[in-house]
Formats: structure tokens, sequence, C-alpha cells
């Protein structure tokens, strides 16, 4: 690999972890369109009824925020960011349901500015790699989900995305074996697990076979 190759991965794997600038935004869209999938896949398992808080950990440009919306009536939708880019991106997408609440903030990626047991639904889509301190944020996540509420982690299998060049430092990667070592001395658990496999021009544009994982937590009982 040249030089040049080789800064252009370095470049896009930074823009992942944290999207910024016009080349974040480009990025953003286009982790949008691929990750698409995945998204409404966990939007689909967390169930959401009427009148309910949702909080999206990690949302991107939130180009879906109208499919999760679309799910129920009343909502209460709370988005939370470590790029400001994403955050400007998310608030100027056109939400088209009525009688909805819809915020987005930024948070530094550790603690969640929420009260305790305030959510009744929690999503994160392809963050769980870059999370620093990801037991002290399943501690935080455990702590404002309502005892009767859904956390739902969807990750690229470990095995697939250390095919893909760009992964480098960066990267933590997870099978559910991970997920059950990071969660075994939280009150959270796992209630059930959803894998598929996906057909995707990758980042770098080629076509790949992607294999994910949809987590599904709850409080232990």
């Amino acid at each position: 690999m040249n030089p040049s190759e080789e800064k252009k991965l370095i470049e896009l794997e930074e823009q992942l972890s944290c999207p910024d600038g016009k080349i974040g935004k480009e990025v953003a869209d286009m982790m949008h369109k691929t990750n698409i999938s995945m998204t409404k896949s966990s939007i689909d398992l967390l169930n959401i009824r009427d009148k309910e808080l949702i909080l999206e950990i990690g949302h991107g440009n939130c180009g879906h925020i109208n499919y999760l919306l679309s799910k129920a009536s009343s909502l209460s939708f709370i988005g939370l960011e470590i790029s400001k880019t994403m955050k400007i991106e998310a608030e100027n997408q056109k939400i088209t349901s009525d009688h909805t609440r819809v915020s987005f903030d930024l948070y530094d990626g550790k603690s969640l500015p929420l009260a305790d047991l305030s959510v009744d639904k929690i999503l994160t889509v392809n963050t769980l790699y870059f999370w620093e301190k990801p037991q002290k944020l399943l501690h935080e996540i455990a702590r404002v989900l309502k005892k009767n509420g859904t956390l739902i982690i969807t990750f690229a299998d470990k095995e697939f995305m250390e095919t893909l060049p760009f992964v480098r430092k960066k990267f933590k990667l997870y099978n559910i074996d991970d997920i059950l070592f990071l969660i075994k001395n939280s009150t959270l658990e796992i209630a059930s697990t959803v894998k598929k496999i996906e057909k995707i021009k990758s980042k770098t544009g080629n076509l790949v076979n992607r294999q994910f994982t949809i987590a599904i937590l709850k409080h232990k009982s």
C-alpha cells in the first residue's frame, strides 16, 4: 500500500470515529446509506410504543429519524453525539411526524445527561467500537434505563470487521462473548440476539457480505 492510500485509510478511520467538517458530513451520509438496514432492523426490534422516550447514542446525521418516529405516536426522542458536526446535521433533518418532541445534544462519550430510570428504550448502532470506557458507559445506560426498558446494541461482528482495511487502532472489535464479558458486572443481561448477513458496498467501495449482531438487553429480573 502506498503512503497516499495509507493516509486516506487513517483519515477515514478518524472520520468514522467522530465525523467533523465537510468531509465528516460526506462520511456521515455514506454511513447512513450503508448502515440503514442495520438501523431499521434495530428500530423494529425496539418494539416502540406510544408516548415512550427513546434515546439514541451516536445517531450520526440521523437520516432515519422519521422512520423511528413513525413507529408510534406522541414519542419523545433524545439524540446524543460526541460530534458537533453530527449534532448540527441531525438538527437539519426535517421532522415529518406530528406530536413528537425531538432534541439533539452533545455528550462526552462517558456520562449521560439524563435522570435515573427516565428512558423507555435505548438504541446504539455501530458506535460500540469507539466507546472509550465501555463499562462506564454501560453503567450510565443501565442507570437511565427504566426497569422494564430495552437497550439495543447493534454491531458488525469482529470476524467481519477484521477484514476491513480502514479498521485500525481506533476500533475495538466485539463478538457476542465480548458483550457478555462487558456486562457481567452490570445490572443488564442479554434477553436475545439476532444475527444477520447483508451485502453492502464498504466504505472503500467494495461489495462485501457484512455479518452483524443485534443484542437486545434488559435489566436483570
